[in-house]
């Protein structure tokens, strides 16, 4: 009975990685502002077929799209071919986003959702 309890109990309080469906569900759609470390680190604007906006909110946003590989949702964008993949966790406060590769990166969450578009300035003209 006593390990029941702590199963139950260890049930309620983990969150699971998200599937690539629900990670669609919850983004498409939407714009997301991230946080790292207590500071702002960027935004991501979720499009239809698996397309993304990044910025690193200097109004230079770069497109991409996303794609699932090994339970992980990767991410290729037009500036950076190679793909940088991630797990997603959804909490009770928001997306949680770990890197997966072999640079250690802290893990970034979700500290607003809009259903605004990201900004963007348009490409720099001149020197």
């Amino acid at each position: 009975m006593r390990a029941l309890i702590l199963i139950a109990a260890l049930g309620t309080s983990a969150h699971a990685q998200m599937s690539a469906e629900d990670f669609d569900a919850y983004t498409r759609g939407h714009t997301f502002y991230y946080g790292a470390g207590g500071q702002a680190y960027g935004g991501e604007e979720y499009l239809d077929n698996r397309r993304v906006r990044w910025s690193f909110l200097d109004g230079e946003c770069q497109e991409g799209y996303w794609y699932e590989q090994d339970d992980l949702i990767c991410f290729v964008y037009e500036n950076r071919p190679d793909p940088q993949c991630w797990s997603f966790e959804r909490t009770g406060s928001g997306l949680i986003a770990r890197f997966s590769g072999e640079t250690a990166m802290s893990e970034l969450y979700e500290v607003e959702r809009s259903s605004e578009p990201l900004m963007c300035l348009g490409p720099k003209i001149g020197v």
